[in-house]
């Protein structure tokens, strides 16, 4: 039987999605999220260097960032992808 994981939101990540204007975009990013409590570790990527330990949901040109701990995915952050540019989602969640 598939293990079954619980999604939380950090109030940061929470934030985050509700910023973003496009509801559509919006909307296909939270079904994602939905989709990860069956087998986070084989969806998304996992990151590196100061990010270690987290992993990389992509949703168009947007970008989840969770970590799996046990039976939770902690979603810690929520944004678009600039790279080079200091709102990139990277960039914002190296500061978390």
């Amino acid at each position: 039987m598939a293990r079954s994981y619980r999604v939380f939101l950090t109030p940061q990540a929470r934030s985050m999605l509700h910023a973003i204007a496009d509801r559509r975009i919006r909307n296909t990013i939270a079904r994602r999220i939905d989709g990860l409590t069956e087998d986070p570790k084989k969806q998304g990527k996992a990151l590196v260097e100061e990010l270690a330990g987290f992993r990389s949901l992509r949703v168009a040109r947007h970008r989840v960032i969770y970590k799996v701990k046990k039976d939770r995915i902690i979603i810690v952050a929520v944004g678009i992808r600039k790279q080079g540019d200091t709102k990139d989602i990277y960039s914002r969640a190296k500061k978390l």
